[in-house]
């Protein structure tokens, strides 16, 4: 029993030793490299001046650490790039400008902003409308990716037209082409980029940049995820024209092979358990597989 007992005690003596040998474990927080420029909508950013860098770096922090939310992003970029990037190349609008909707949303469809801003683009109520958005309690377009998507792409190229270059263009998404374009007059500047703004603008410039970086090359900067672990677009069984109130979707669901849950979550647009259709109105309701 003697000889158990000191075999047990050296045991526990070298495994003690061992730890004290090793000691606490280091961590290291790794700070990523700002590129000296940047593409963006064909033209190129210079980030080398001072005030550019540092933003730039807090931007590139911020996506590095807040690692829930960059994952989201990346993970849901599958499924949403495949939806917008078709129509921003047939309406004329650089590819990049879909990183702009990735700020507004976290590419998450069915957003909701505290200030009423919604869906991908986050358009506001009256916005929505103005650029041809049905926007009621029934029916809320601002939810349809693809008209959404055309309509930001009439707002984009409308400031595009005013501004000529598309960090402009993107400041004033945020801020307002009316609120863009009193500051570009008071500071004398050409480039939003030049611009004293508020926060939140400042900001969102080179944020839209920072995820262009983080979703092009997500390993470059530490996100390694296996392609099982992106959510994949999968495209609508078959799209039913419908001219006609539905009064009852759950049940005009079940007749097309689905549930109302899913014909929901593929067409966040519809807002009610009804759709209300009294002028005969054209839409078209996307039936998952």
């Amino acid at each position: 029993m003697k000889k158990l007992y000191m075999i047990a005690l050296l045991a526990i003596l070298f495994a003690n030793s061992l730890m004290a040998q090793k000691g606490p474990e280091k961590l290291y927080y790794t700070v990523p490299t700002v590129p000296e420029s940047i593409k963006f909508g064909g033209e190129t950013i210079d980030l080398k001046r001072a005030d550019r860098y540092e933003r730039m770096d807090r931007e590139m922090i911020a996506f590095s650490y807040a690692h829930s939310v960059t994952l989201l992003m990346i993970k849901r970029s599958t499924r949403i790039f495949p939806q917008v990037e078709p129509i921003l190349k047939e309406c004329g609008v650089p590819d990049d400008l879909k990183y702009l909707m990735v700020i507004e949303s976290n590419l998450d469809p069915e957003a909701l902003s505290a200030a009423g801003a919604a869906g991908l683009w986050q358009f506001l109520t009256a916005t929505g409308r103005q650029y041809g958005l049905e926007v009621n309690d029934n029916i809320d377009e601002r939810y349809n990716i693809e008209k959404a998507t055309r309509s930001a792409c009439k707002y984009l190229l409308d400031s595009y037209e005013k501004y000529g270059n598309w960090m402009t263009v993107a400041a004033s998404y945020n801020a307002g082409m009316a609120g863009i374009t009193g500051k570009l007059n008071d500071q004398k500047a050409d480039n939003a980029m030049d611009l004293w703004l508020v926060e939140e603008t400042s900001r969102y410039m080179f944020r839209i940049l920072t995820a262009k970086l983080f979703l092009e090359n997500p390993e470059k900067y530490g996100f390694w995820l296996e392609k099982d672990d992106y959510y994949p677009y999968i495209a609508p069984k078959k799209t039913v024209t419908v001219t006609d109130t539905i009064n009852d979707l759950a049940t005009w669901a079940k007749e097309q092979g689905t549930d109302y849950f899913q014909l929901h979550l593929a067409n966040p647009w519809l807002r009610e358990i009804s759709l209300q259709d009294k002028s005969h109105k054209v839409y078209k309701v996307a039936i998952p597989r």
